[in-house]
């Protein structure tokens, strides 16, 4: 055989290819249905965002809401509440990271950090899960004025920041924006 000799494909050829093609898109039509039932299904994808009206919520009071199964506390702050927070330094804190959603993972834990923004410091909206063992702590409790977890002991201040107890982070902040004066938009 030369260098300018061509191997004409045969038949062989040909039924090795057609059988080959055969079995992948077989694989395919096998494999589909465990891989389509991995995707969530529409009521997780409803809950995806929530919006949630806060008009009647005046300084000093708070509302939970229902987000992907998880609770989450929208408190208005009362200026006392705002201070109690920003006076604490962040070298003190045992948390020092944000957990804010909306920020950088290695944001500070300062009052500012964790509220929201746009002159609105006085809404704070936290996922309302103790980072301990998953308990739901108890508003405006405990030894700092903001969250208390009754099941173990976890102290969390006005930011929803872990001050004493068994607790390793502070609470989660969502991703979370206004909409309109009124309502806030989770998720």
């Amino acid at each position: 055989m030369s260098a300018n000799d061509t191997i004409e494909p045969t038949r062989r050829d040909f039924l090795y290819i057609a059988t080959g093609m055969a079995g992948v898109v077989g694989a395919g039509a096998v494999a589909w249905p465990f891989i389509d039932q991995m995707r969530p299904d529409a009521s997780t994808l409803a809950l995806a965002s929530i919006e949630v009206d806060v008009t009647a919520l005046e300084p000093g009071m708070s509302l939970t809401a229902k987000w992907r199964g998880r609770p989450v506390f929208i408190r208005n702050r009362t200026p006392q509440e705002i201070e109690a927070a920003k006076a604490v330094p962040v070298a003190e804190l045992k948390d020092p990271v944000a957990r804010n959603a909306n920020l950088p993972a290695d944001a500070p834990a300062t009052d500012q950090d964790r509220a929201a923004g746009d002159g609105k410091e006085n809404w704070l909206v936290m996922i309302g899960v103790c980072t301990h063992l998953g308990c739901v702590p108890l508003g405006q409790q405990g030894d700092f004025g903001g969250w208390f977890c009754p099941c173990h002991g976890s102290h969390y201040d006005t930011a929803g920041r872990i001050r004493k107890g068994p607790a390793p982070e502070n609470l989660a902040v969502p991703v979370f924006a206004f909409v309109s004066d009124t309502k806030i938009r989770i998720g």
